[in-house]
């Protein structure tokens, strides 16, 4: 079987301007940091950024690489919001598309199962559909005098993900204490690019782990890149935790445009 092994580098290269990505973890939760770095480098513009946000996201904006955010929400857990995030946000420097977290879930979900949209009654009632009047509401066909919100599939170009583990053909393992969603990214999006701690051989993956800690399977990935500490400053349990004093630093970094202007050099410079 094929070896996806490959370096960011060379997986950021087959990115596109213009591109819709997905960016899984959560929050300021198994980033893929170093892949964010090296779209930082690039000379990527005008992204549409689908995530269950966190740093990366903030990153991204304050680089001037993002022209639409797609979000349930951007927090790093400890800083409630995202400063560069809620800066671009306020001053209408991106377009957005706020969700609630079901909503973009189930968005996801259907482009995975190649489905138009998905039926829910999550969002019902609430400012989502008055700041979103694309999304549309569908008549219950067994209950004609109930609707539900149509939630449209989310498609991406394209997934980037960082997982504990892999081997160099693409299956991808999580051991720490939830998967999130990064397997849904995988299966919603044309090719997906993972970041692990560690590339195994196979036979490893299940050696001490339940089969199901594989979340990601390889018909979904289509480069696999060795970076150990690829998710930092974010976690990436049992491996390592939140840098809260990186954490701050980079949140600090929003201040003025010299500090951001220095953050997002030093950034981009570590190896």
């Amino acid at each position: 079987m094929a070896n996806k092994r490959m370096t960011a580098a060379e997986a950021v290269s087959q990115l596109e301007s213009g591109m819709t990505i997905g960016i899984g973890g959560w929050s300021s939760r198994r980033k893929p940091m170093e892949l964010v770095r090296e779209i930082l480098r690039s000379d990527l513009t005008d992204l549409t950024i689908v995530a269950f946000g966190g740093p990366e996201v903030g990153l991204l904006v304050a680089a001037g690489k993002v022209k639409k955010v797609v979000f349930g929400y951007v927090t790093m857990d400890g800083i409630p919001l995202d400063p560069y995030f809620r800066k671009a946000r306020q001053n209408g420097e991106i377009d957005v598309m706020e969700l609630a977290e079901g909503m973009l879930y189930l968005g996801l979900y259907a482009e995975s199962i190649r489905m138009p949209f998905l039926p829910t009654r999550v969002g019902l009632g609430s400012d989502v559909l008055t700041h979103n009047p694309e999304i549309k509401l569908v008549a219950n066909p067994y209950d004609p005098g109930e609707e539900f919100v149509a939630m449209p599939a989310l498609k991406l170009d394209a997934a980037l993900i960082h997982m504990n583990r892999a081997d160099e053909k693409g299956n991808a393992q999580c051991t720490g204490p939830d998967p999130y969603f990064d397997h849904i990214f995988a299966q919603a999006a044309e090719r997906a690019f993972v970041s692990v701690e560690e590339i195994v051989p196979t036979a490893e993956l299940t050696n001490g782990y339940h089969p199901a800690t594989v979340a990601i399977k390889r018909m979904y990935v289509d480069g696999v890149i060795e970076a150990p500490g690829g998710a930092a400053f974010t976690s990436c349990e049992p491996n390592y935790s939140t840098d809260f004093a990186a954490q701050k630093e980079y949140a600090d970094s929003a201040a003025s445009p010299e500090t951001q202007e220095a953050y997002l050099r030093e950034f981009t410079s570590k190896e």
